[in-house]
């Protein structure tokens, strides 16, 4: 606001004047003393060294060893579980499934869908049934062997391309069907293409791909008292923090989370899984710490993937190099629950090179499979290929240079944003040029 004794605005109550006296003027720089330079990691010796202690090289004094039984079924119904063997066991602590007391808890996926920690209904192979906690790990594993679980065999979809078709097995009772597509456009694409001199289609598909970092996802859990310590795996403590709190309804002082040093994650690793929670229920019923790691062939079912994309392309040029259109769907799947199986694929093609006339729609459904999880810019890589490809296939049908062609449409403002704001630079024109 503007003072009547002169012009001065003030910031959060902090008189600033219209014109910097020249004590105020920001200095020019010289030579910098961290940006540019070399500097050592401050933790480059400790992981150099194999002194760094990662959650899963977890020890405390008392610690059990925690296993989940997994469905072996690509869609099944839980119709009874028989812990009793697995009980009587020398070294089993405890052994929990969806009819344990305090086990019962709700695990939400969206706002929409929840389902219990041990669901009875089963919807792609890995789904949690039951889990242990003995002294070693190979007794948790002998008792996930010693369960007895009776299975109704349902019918199940593997493949999304086939998932809304007619008479194909429902993975949810209202349907295979995420949500409805969600439609973006600008312009008018007929129009485009009817400006363009080169009208080309094709379609593109990229398959489920896996994480599988180094170090497996997992927890060390220890109550003390009503207060919750975890040493996690994660790419996000304050995230596990806050949704393990959620889950337990427990208040969010009272869970601590440590995780100085991970194995990988590449996205997978942003939040806390049902693992988490089944760690931290196996601890409050032993009333002793419990390590749970899940194994290598448990990672490829149960935590996240890169989603496959079956994506169509139409695209229209002038033989000037000027795009005219471009027209995109994807159907693409997050597995058996909402996991964004199509989110952000069609962002490059709505902002990446400069184009007045552009459609997307983008189609989500169900099958029976793992949900997926982010992976490394979500989304990002099934578009940007498709869309590459198109743009290399354009630019041999009008006989131009692929980078020419590429830096004759570089936007330098966001086409899809309200207000188009302006870009300072997307960084792709030094790319392509250096």
């Amino acid at each position: 606001m503007e003072d009547k004794r002169g012009r001065v605005y003030y910031v959060q109550g902090i008189p600033v004047p219209e014109t910097p006296s020249p004590n105020q003027q920001p200095r020019p720089w010289k030579e910098t003393k961290v940006v540019g330079k070399p500097l050592p990691r401050i933790d480059a010796y400790e992981r150099v060294s194999g002194t760094a202690v990662y959650p899963s090289d977890v020890s405390l004094p008392d610690m059990l060893y925690g296993a989940i039984l997994r469905c072996p079924h690509s869609h099944a119904r839980v119709k009874s579980v028989d812990t009793r063997d697995a009980e009587k066991m020398p070294g089993v602590s405890a052994v929990i499934t969806g009819k344990t007391p305090g086990a019962g808890i709700d695990w939400a996926y969206s706002r929409d869908m929840k389902v219990k920690i041990f669901d009875s209904r089963c919807r792609f192979e890995g789904e949690e049934v039951a889990a242990v906690a003995a002294e070693n790990p190979y007794l948790a594993r002998d008792a996930l062997q010693a369960i007895k679980v009776d299975y109704e065999i349902l019918p199940f979809v593997s493949d999304e391309r086939k998932s809304l078709e007619p008479g194909v097995p429902a993975v949810h009772d209202s349907g295979n069907r995420v949500a409805p597509p969600v439609s973006y456009q600008r312009g008018n694409v007929e129009k485009g293409f009817s400006e363009a001199d080169v009208v080309l289609e094709e379609s593109y598909r990229t398959e489920c791909e896996i994480h599988t970092p180094m170090e497996t996802h997992g927890c060390v859990a220890k109550w003390d008292g009503d207060r919750l310590t975890l040493w996690e795996s994660t790419q996000g403590v304050y995230a596990v923090q806050a949704r393990v709190a959620e889950v337990l309804g427990l208040p969010l002082a009272n869970v601590r989370v440590i995780g100085h040093y991970m194995g990988g994650g590449f996205g997978s690793k942003l939040g806390p899984g049902k693992y988490t929670i089944i760690a931290a229920l196996l601890a409050r019923k032993t009333a002793r710490p419990v390590k749970l790691f899940i194994t290598r062939e448990e990672s490829t079912l149960c935590v996240g993937n890169r989603p496959p994309s079956n994506m169509r392309l139409k695209a229209g040029v002038k033989k000037d190099g000027t795009l005219t259109a471009l027209d995109f769907s994807c159907v693409g799947t997050g597995g058996a629950y909402p996991a964004g199986g199509v989110g952000g694929v069609d962002n490059v093609v709505k902002e990446l090179y400069l184009c007045p006339h552009v459609r997307t729609r983008m189609t989500d459904v169900y099958i029976n499979a793992g949900p997926a999880r982010a992976f490394r810019a979500p989304g990002h890589p099934q578009g940007a290929w498709a869309l590459e490809q198109m743009m290399d296939a354009l630019a041999e049908a009008i006989h131009m240079d692929p980078v020419e062609f590429r830096l004759k449409n570089i936007s330098a403002y966001s086409q899809s944003r309200e207000g188009n704001p302006p870009y300072t630079s997307t960084g792709l024109a030094m790319c392509l040029s250096e």
